[in-house]
């Protein structure tokens, strides 16, 4: 039997790689720091390390000596997971056989390729077929879109993501919409569809009752409304009834949120298209959660910040939220300035204003869906009206927060966009 040492980090990374190597018949050994790592590579010989360049400081770089000064360790492969790395790191990694280095969020398909390349055996089970798998957040409710069909392989991951915004907006009561687009799902489709909500109710260890399905498939309603299983599971087909339904069956806790939620700012799905629309994506009204200094130091370590605003206010808010924490922040008072710099300027995460003289954001939008390699943006506006900020995600922005926004809110965007494992 092959064997697998994962030096990782993240628990539920650690977690995801167990569950799908071990299904294959492949032996895991778990390490959360380069210590362990290093001494358990030593007395099980692995034939494969993956290893986290993330973890520690630079703890990845003694696991890699240490595998190099001993003969019994000297030629084992490695494959290296990283947030972000230097190219001139890559090179530096070469003399320590590290095979192929993957950035997060992980792509599946191509790690599990290359262990399979590098270990000589074929996984058993993998789902090739299509299917689109999306989660966000918004409140304590959960959006996941499914389209193009339903991929066992995503719907394991989409267990773990699932968890790990619950983790990091620590929801107490998740509860779910799941909006199901562009699929023609048949019976032989009804594995997966129950694997879908299964997963969903156990991710979430949420009741059923909070939980509606969005869609226009037939066959996903008939299946849904004669499983006892599913009983209190509702099939819908318009978002803002389903969001009112869902917030009419919450604590009293909530009620306060109600009138607000319930507003323009809720961007619905798309009547004009007779089908849903997969840019379903809201502002982030969360409640703080208190976050260590050093763990948002590491988290956002190396990252090159830029806010485009005519408001000064914003600005200096965007610049003092992460420069507290030592990242550093790019100001500029217009569309026409920032895209002056793209072609020299590096940016990891782009805060935009829709509304400024002469170059607006939407503007620099349309420039930016022309690049290549874009930089993900976050709307910072005071618009909150349907068709704008359905313009907006269609020219492929990530969040969008309406002002007057809060520090947590920036923060907690910032880490889902650039720190996600799944």
């Amino acid at each position: 039997m092959k064997q697998v040492l994962i030096i990782e980090e993240a628990p539920l990374l650690r977690e995801y790689l167990n569950f799908k190597l071990s299904e294959n018949d492949i032996e895991v050994t778990l390490a959360k720091n380069g210590l362990e790592g290093s001494s358990r590579m030593r007395i099980g010989a692995p034939d494969l390390v993956i290893l986290d360049y993330n973890i520690g400081r630079n703890e990845y770089w003694d696991v890699l000596k240490q595998k190099k000064m001993n003969p019994n360790t000297v030629n084992i492969p490695v494959v290296l997971l990283a947030r972000r790395i230097d190219q001139k790191k890559i090179f530096e990694l070469l003399p320590f056989d590290v095979k192929k280095v993957y950035t997060k969020p992980l792509n599946p398909e191509l790690l599990f390729g290359t262990i399979e390349e590098i270990l000589q055996v074929k996984f058993k089970n993998m789902d090739t077929s299509p299917g689109v798998v999306e989660i966000h957040v918004n409140e304590d409710i959960i959006f996941i879109e499914i389209s193009k069909g339903l991929n066992r392989d995503k719907l394991d991951l989409l267990h773990y993501k699932i968890r790990e915004l619950v983790d990091l907006y620590e929801i107490r009561v998740p509860k779910v919409i799941v909006m199901i687009s562009n699929t023609n799902l048949t019976f032989s489709d009804t594995p997966n569809l129950q694997k879908l909500l299964e997963t969903i109710i156990r991710s979430c260890r949420s009741r059923a009752r909070y939980i509606r399905v969005l869609t226009r498939d037939p066959f996903v309603r008939q299946f849904v409304e004669t499983q006892n299983d599913y009983g209190d599971i509702h099939v819908v087909s318009s978002l803002l009834e389903t969001l009112k339904d869902l917030l009419d069956g919450a604590d009293d806790a909530d009620e306060f949120h109600r009138a607000e939620f319930l507003g323009d700012r809720v961007l619905s799905a798309d009547e004009s298209s007779g089908e849903e629309s997969l840019q379903m994506r809201f502002n982030a009204e969360i409640q703080p959660r208190k976050m260590g200094i050093e763990m948002l130091r590491e988290s956002l370590k190396g990252r090159m910040i830029t806010v485009v605003d005519d408001d000064f206010v914003v600005r200096e808010l965007v610049k003092n939220t992460f420069e507290k924490i030592g990242v550093l922040v790019k100001e500029f008072t217009n569309g026409g300035d920032y895209l002056e710099t793209i072609e020299k300027e590096r940016c990891d995460l782009l805060f935009l204003d829709l509304l400024m003289p002469k170059v607006d954001g939407f503007d620099v939008l349309k420039a930016l869906s022309s690049r290549k390699d874009p930089p993900p943006v976050i709307i910072i506006s005071t618009i909150t009206q349907r068709d704008t900020v359905v313009r907006a995600f269609r020219l492929g922005i990530k969040s969008y927060l309406t002002k007057p926004i809060r520090p947590q809110d920036i923060f907690k965007k910032a880490i889902e966009i650039l720190d996600p494992n799944f």
